[in-house]
């Protein structure tokens, strides 16, 4: 009998709220309202680089009933190591983590931090949160990873594998496995048929496009037979991956060029998918034909194009639409400008964490330099040639121009250069240059990195807060000399590009 009256009660106590509910009647019969629990919206799992200083997590925690929480820490965790602030939901590390010396519970570079929010009825949820820590290289070494080329001009990687391409002056794009050294017997395409090669001109830039896993498209920067410049669209052989066919050849801009030297020469494309174009100023000392000022020249610009469309139908020559948002409309100045006052840009790359493109553009008696082209920022200008850097060259300084985030004035010594080849902003797990703007000088042979976050434009970087790399980037053969380029692989590894024939990649010290 015991056990059947407890049955009853308990049914009772199950069919009460559905018979209320049924009743209707006044608001005495309606459900009291359920609170529910906190949530945790944050992910359990960050993962931080050694040495990280700063911010390193933010959580975040709310009551579905809108209700103030209360957050604490519950302790037995490794929860000593880090400065959490609760009323700003964030975690820093009091000292930087070190990989090598892991100061957790049990070594193994995993943090635990167990987080709790209890709302006011008592409801609590926890977040067991895992912050594992990244192990950074801190020293590095400059291994030669390829030798035998011919000028060797700049280096891509070639997408879909792990090799790269190293494009020839005379025209000859070849195939290098830098792991084993090799270089494949057959071409990736040779245009030195169609390339001329005097002074600075030449096979100067590649840039593949950003759906060449569908499409097989890509672009170069060569100086044609009659010393103009060309941008040519290819496609590789169906079925290949490793070699263009020629027979696909399109020329879609071509650039008349009045001396044999200032070519710019590189190529490539911004994360919206557009083609950038660096052009020099034509050649001549001083801008003798005032081309980088002028905004119905093409030359001593940077250029953006959406080669994906054609605005000019009837015009062979211009197989390419003009985008939204360059410098100039007609007939104020050519449409494919998007920035202008450079003299020669050799070499440039787009950061692909800020999206920013940086450019080394070649000064010519005084000063090198470094710009930083935000894509919100059309119609910039550099100021060649009215200013050299921040020096005045022909006019003195006037509003509306940008000075460059960087630059070095010409000398010997490891503050000093002669021409400058731009680089690449590393994000890699190197420690030494992580973060930095890595270049050179093509003359003395310096090069240096400088952080990102420290070229900013409206102010410019002198000199003396380069950090020198060449004594720590000694290359175990060959000799580092005429640095013509750096490059990317697919992993994002830096490679640096001798004229004199060796490739180089920085690699982390075992």
């Amino acid at each position: 009998m015991k056990t059947t009256g407890f049955r009853l009660f308990r049914q009772a106590l199950v069919w009460a709220p559905i018979v209320l509910a049924a009743c209707g009647g006044s608001g005495d019969s309606e459900s009291p309202p359920v609170n529910l629990a906190p949530v945790f919206s944050s992910s359990a799992q960050v993962t931080v680089d050694e040495n990280s200083v700063g911010l390193l997590y933010t959580f975040a925690v709310s009551d579905p009933d809108g209700n103030s929480l209360s957050v604490s820490v519950v302790p037995g965790g490794d929860e000593a190591a880090f400065d959490i602030d609760i009323p700003t939901r964030t975690i820093r590390a009091l000292t930087p983590l070190d990989f090598e010396a892991p100061a957790d519970a049990n070594g193994d570079n995993v943090y635990e931090v167990t987080l709790e929010a209890r709302d006011p009825g008592g409801l609590a949820a926890r977040l067991n949160l895992q912050i594992t820590v990244r192990d950074v290289f801190e020293d590095m070494m400059l291994t030669r990873v390829g030798a035998g080329f011919s000028q060797p001009l700049y280096l891509a990687g070639l997408p879909g594998t792990n090799r790269v391409i190293v494009l020839e002056k005379q025209g000859r794009i070849r195939i290098l496995n830098p792991h084993t050294g090799t270089i494949d017997p057959v071409d990736f395409l040779d245009v030195s048929g169609e390339t001329a090669a005097a002074g600075e001109g030449g096979l100067l830039g590649i840039a593949f496009s950003p759906d060449f896993a569908t499409d097989g498209t890509f672009y170069i920067n060569m100086t044609n037979l009659s010393g103009d410049t060309e941008i040519r669209r290819y496609e590789i052989f169906s079925g290949s991956a490793t070699q263009a066919d020629p027979s696909t050849a399109d020329v879609i801009l071509t650039i008349a060029q009045p001396a044999a030297n200032h070519n710019g020469g590189w190529i490539g494309f911004a994360a919206d998918g557009l083609l950038f174009v660096a052009t020099g100023d034509g050649g001549g000392s001083g801008d003798p034909n005032e081309n980088a000022q002028d905004p119905n020249s093409l030359l001593g610009k940077m250029l953006r194009i959406d080669v994906s469309g054609d605005d000019y139908p009837a015009d062979t020559a211009r197989d390419y639409a003009i985008p939204p948002g360059n410098a100039f409309a007609a007939p104020a100045g050519r449409e494919e400008i998007f920035a202008l006052g450079l003299r020669n840009p050799w070499r440039a790359s787009f950061d692909r964490v800020t999206g920013d493109l940086f450019i080394g553009d070649v000064g010519q008696d005084a000063v090198e330099e470094v710009d930083r082209l935000r894509m919100s920022d059309s119609g910039t200008n550099f100021g060649w040639d009215d200013q050299e850097g921040t020096q005045d060259f022909e006019a003195p300084d006037r509003a509306g121009l940008t000075d460059p985030v960087a630059e070095y004035v010409h000398g010997d010594g490891p503050a000093r250069g002669e021409s400058i080849t731009g680089g690449y902003v590393y994000r890699g797990n190197i420690e030494r240059i992580k973060d930095t703007y890595v270049f050179a000088d093509f003359v003395i042979g310096n090069i240096w990195a400088v952080p990102v976050d420290g070229l900013v434009i409206g102010q410019t970087m002198s000199a003396g807060n380069f950090d020198w790399l060449n004594a720590s980037l000694v290359p175990d053969a060959g000799t580092l000399a005429s640095i013509a380029s750096f490059g990317e692989d697919n992993d994002r590894n830096l490679y640096i590009v001798s004229v004199l024939g060796d490739v180089f990649r920085i690699d982390s010290r075992p």
